[in-house]
């Protein structure tokens, strides 16, 4: 929203604004936005093998990804407006965060010192985090766009929370395709693609996100 936008609608005495006007813009684009990272990731990368769905990584994989999209939206839905209080959408990523990151230290101490670095390295570091990135793309875009007809005051916060909540989505998308099952691997590697989007939005958000 432009400046001189805000202030026609404040000189015609608009009234209050609808309730959940940013859940009702969000939820459209954040359904496509995963159903793009879906499509993207099994079109160039593959479905994983069938018999994986009877394990636990990619449900973990999932679960993950959903926690923090969840507290991500939050996080975007209180930035997207001035003045609103972020404590507590902040509290809850890093809380799915930390609990991620202890299960993956959990598992890792727990296997052989032998497998330890195969177990965090597994066979696709280096491809991981970019791909996830790239599967978020398409979010990140559709986020920004939602918030630039919104309020935020915030704007590289806002960016770097759309990029984090883009960066869960295009985590969920890989999980169609990763055949990694260390949980060590998922805390590191698909934690680093989720804060390379986030950094990516902090530094579009000064940009793309003035009013």
């Amino acid at each position: 929203m432009k400046t001189e936008q805000l202030i026609d609608l404040l000189a015609k005495g608009a009234g209050p604004a609808p309730r959940a006007l940013v859940a009702r813009r969000l939820a459209p684009v954040l359904a496509a936005a995963l159903l793009a990272s879906a499509l993207a990731s099994l079109a160039m990368l593959g479905p994983i093998p069938s018999s994986m769905w009877g394990g636990s990584a990619p449900w973990i994989k999932l679960a993950y990804a959903g926690a923090l999209a969840a507290a991500g939206a939050w996080l975007v839905a209180r930035l997207a407006r001035p003045a609103m209080p972020i404590a507590a959408p902040a509290v809850s990523l890093v809380a799915v965060a930390g609990a991620m990151w202890f299960a993956g230290a959990t598992a890792l101490l727990a296997a052989p010192a032998a497998d330890r670095f195969a177990d965090l390295t597994g066979h696709s570091a280096a491809r991981c985090p970019w791909a996830i990135v790239l599967l978020a793309l398409p979010a990140l875009f559709g986020i920004v766009q939602t918030l630039r007809a919104l309020a935020p005051t915030r704007l590289r916060l806002a960016g770097f929370a759309a990029g984090l909540l883009a960066g869960a989505i295009g985590a969920a998308g890989y999980a169609l395709s990763c055949t990694e099952e260390s949980t060590a691997f998922i805390a590191v590697w698909y934690s680093a693609g989720i804060v390379l989007t986030g950094l990516l939005g902090g530094a579009l958000g000064g940009r793309l996100l003035r009013w």
